[in-house]
């Protein structure tokens, strides 16, 4: 698997007071999309303008529908990667993301990400936005934020992993129950691993901006086969072709996707162990940035 992530200090998580908050949206230089507003004719019009300058085809599909659609499209249009993208309020974000947040071209996005190397581009980025907020500290002490924390304890593997994600971004997450419509884009590109760019995702609070996506993708797919089905405004679904086949193995893919999406353990599954039985368990793969 190349770097063996267990000998290399993961990024430490902030615990962040006041105006050291503001500091984790400032460390890639551009904020997280707002929330959005509440509804307005005005507001929606805007809106609807930001989803019609998307440059890319756009079907909607009831959600409990939107996989099976999707497996159609990878079989039906080949020249195109459809990624399901979520309800309304989901596009509006990744609209907003991509025509506002973001002014790179998807060249430059894709030429940054072609000269990168996973998971070691990622480590250099952890190393950096650590010694920023070390450095902020110094400047700022009364910002009540700790330098470091530790990473978290790889603990016992479990009796049963945790259950099947599935494909998230087509259902609301805590009932359960699909959306009644949800928008697939498709976009020019065969690619899986290039959605980021395409999208102009990430890039706000601890979420890498796009190329590290991209750089990871590419590597998880010559790995494991992934490829990237559902992205939302801050959720990504992955399916995968070939898991994990020893515990050693899924143990150093857990704490790679920690150093790449902490949330998932640290408001997850609280361990590594418990996040590596269930890559060894699934084809889906849940990353969520808060």
């Amino acid at each position: 698997m190349g770097t063996d992530m267990r000998t290399k200090p993961l990024v430490p998580r902030r615990i962040l007071l006041g105006q050291g908050a503001a500091f984790l949206a400032l460390l890639s230089g551009r904020s997280r999309a707002a929330e959005p507003a509440p509804s307005t004719p005005r507001w929606a019009a805007a809106e609807a303008r930001l989803i019609d300058a998307m440059p890319y085809e756009r079907i909607e599909v009831p959600g409990a529908e939107a996989l099976a659609r999707w497996q159609s499209l990878r079989t039906t249009r080949p020249d195109v990667w459809p990624v399901i993208v979520g309800g309304d309020e989901d596009l509006s974000r990744m609209a907003e993301q991509m025509l506002e947040a973001d002014d790179r071209s998807v060249e430059a996005i894709l030429s940054v990400a072609a000269r990168l190397e996973h998971p070691q581009s990622l480590l250099d980025l952890r190393a950096k936005e650590t010694a920023e907020w070390r450095n902020y500290l110094k400047v700022h002490p009364d910002v009540g934020g700790e330098d470091e924390a530790q990473a978290p304890e790889i603990g016992d593997w479990p009796r049963s992993p945790p259950a099947d994600t599935g494909l998230t971004v087509a259902e609301d997450i805590l009932a359960r129950r699909p959306f009644p419509l949800v928008h697939i884009l498709l976009l020019p590109t065969t690619r899986p691993w290039e959605v980021p760019a395409y999208l102009k995702w990430g890039g706000w609070n601890e979420c890498p901006p796009a190329e590290i996506h991209v750089a990871a993708m590419r590597r998880w797919a010559t790995d494991y086969g992934a490829e990237i089905v559902g992205i939302s405004g801050d959720v990504i679904n992955v399916q995968v072709k070939r898991r994990p086949s020893t515990r050693d193995q899924a143990i150093a893919l857990a704490q790679e996707q920690y150093a790449y999406c902490a949330d998932i353990v640290d408001q997850g599954t609280g361990e590594i162990a418990p996040l590596a039985a269930a890559l060894m368990a699934s084809d889906w793969w849940f990353f969520w940035w808060d």
